[in-house]
C-alpha cells in the first residue's frame, strides 16, 4: 500500500523522528521524509528507512516525488490533511486518492514487545510521581486548586525531566464531578474528596491513570479509600468494583463493547444508573488517545498485544465525581496491569 502521512506521531512510528513541519512518503519500498531546512540536519541524524528531502515547500516536493514514481494510488488519512493542503496535493496529480480514516492508528493497533515495554516504564514512572504528588498534598491544605494542578505538573514533569502526556486534572469534591474538570480556585480541605488523572511520556510512549481519594493527614492514592460521606462511600465502592470486574473480564476475542457492558451494567444496576457518563476506556501509545475505544457502540474484536485503559466512573453534578483508571495489556488472551 502507497500512503503519506502528515501526523507528527504517525510518521514518528514509520521512522523514529518527527517534527512539527514534515510529510512521509511511503511508495512500495521506498520512503520520503520531507522537511523544511530548520530541521534537515537532525532529520539526517535520527531518520531511519527513509530518504531525507528538504524543501521549502513541502506538498510541492512531494508532488514531484509522485509524479515520478507514476504509482496508481495514494492512501491516505483525510483527518491530517487540511481542504487546502490536500487540494494543492491532489491538483492535476494523475493518480487515484484513497480516504482511509485512521490509517497509523490501525497499523499501530497491536503493540510490540518493545512498545509494551516502554508504556510498562511510563506507566512505572506516572505511578511513581502519583506517590510522590500524594506525600506533597499532605501538606497542601487550605491550597488552592489551581496552585495544585501547578504542582502537579511540576511533579509528573520532573521538573521538566519528562513531558506530560496531556494536561493533568485535579479536581476537588463537586468540581470532579466534570469528568474533564478544569482547575478552579476552590481550596483543598481536610474531608475533600480529590480527583487526580495524570500521564507522562516515556521515549514519547504515554501513560494514563485516574485515582480519587479522601483527604486527611494520611492521604495516598491507594485504591482502598474511606470516606465520611455513606453516599460517596457506596459510589467508589461501586466504581472499584466495576473496574475490578472488568480488569478480570476482559478477553482476547471479544468485542470492545461488550468489555464496556461489563462495568457499565454493575454501575447502571445502582442508584448510580446513568452517572457513567463516559467510555470505559481508550487506547494509548503514541498518542494518548488511539485505538482500541472501549465503548458501547464499538465492534472491534480485541487481540492480545492491545494497550488500553479501563476507567469507570460515577458522576454526581453539584456533588461529586469517582473515577478510578489503570492501563492494561492483553497478553495470553487476559488482561495485565501495566
Amino acid at each position: 500500500m502507497n500512503y503519506i502521512l502528515k501526523d507528527q506521531n504517525a510518521v514518528y512510528y514509520e521512522c523514529g523522528f518527527s517534527c512539527d513541519n514534515e510529510l512521509l512518503l511511503s511508495l512500495g519500498s521506498e520512503k520520503f521524509f520531507i522537511t523544511d531546512p530548520r530541521y534537515t540536519t537532525e532529520a539526517k541524524e535520527k531518520v531511519q528507512g527513509a530518504q531525507v528531502i528538504e524543501a521549502k515547500d513541502l506538498i510541492k516536493a512531494a508532488r514531484e516525488i509522485l509524479r515520478k514514481s507514476r504509482i496508481k494510488s495514494l492512501h491516505y488519512d483525510p483527518k491530517e490533511f487540511s481542504c487546502a493542503d490536500f487540494a494543492k496535493l491532489e491538483s492535476k496529480l494523475s493518480l487515484s486518492f484513497k480516504k482511509s480514516p485512521d490509517l497509523s492508528w490501525k497499523r499501530r493497533l497491536i503493540k510490540s514487545d518493545h512498545e509494551i515495554a516502554l508504556i510498562a516504564k511510563s506507566a512505572e514512572l506516572n505511578a511513581q510521581a502519583f506517590d510522590r504528588f500524594a506525600t506533597r498534598l499532605r501538606e497542601c491544605e487550605g491550597v488552592s486548586e489551581r496552585r495544585l494542578h501547578f504542582e502537579a505538573v511540576a511533579i509528573l514533569t520532573r521538573y521538566g525531566e519528562y513531558e506530560l502526556s496531556f494536561d493533568p486534572i485535579f479536581a476537588i469534591g463537586p468540581n470532579a464531578a466534570k469528568p474533564h474538570a478544569y482547575p478552579s480556585d476552590q481550596i483543598l480541605k481536610r474531608g475533600d474528596l480529590v480527583l487526580f488523572d495524570g500521564g507522562i511520556k516515556y521515549e514519547r510512549y504515554c501513560s494514563d491513570r485516574t485515582r480519587t481519594a479522601y483527604y486527611d493527614e494520611e492521604f495516598s492514592f491507594k485504591k482502598d479509600q474511606r470516606f465520611e460521606n455513606p453516599r460517596i462511600q457506596r459510589a467508589y465502592d461501586l466504581v472499584k468494583k466495576a473496574q475490578e470486574k472488568a480488569i478480570e473480564g476482559a478477553r482476547s476475542g471479544m468485542r470492545a463493547k461488550d468489555l464496556d457492558r461489563i462495568a457499565r451494567e454493575i454501575i447502571d444496576r445502582s442508584e448510580f444508573q446513568g452517572c457513567f457518563v463516559h467510555s470505559l476506556g481508550h487506547g494509548v501509545g503514541l498518542d494518548i488517545h488511539e485505538m482500541p475505544f472501549i465503548n458501547s457502540r464499538n465492534d472491534q474484536i480485541l487481540e492480545d498485544g492491545m494497550v488500553f485503559t479501563i476507567e469507570p466512573g460515577i458522576y454526581v453534578p453539584g456533588e461529586f465525581g469517582i473515577r478510578i483508571e489503570d492501563m492494561v495489556v492483553l497478553r495470553s488472551g487476559k488482561a495485565e496491569v501495566l
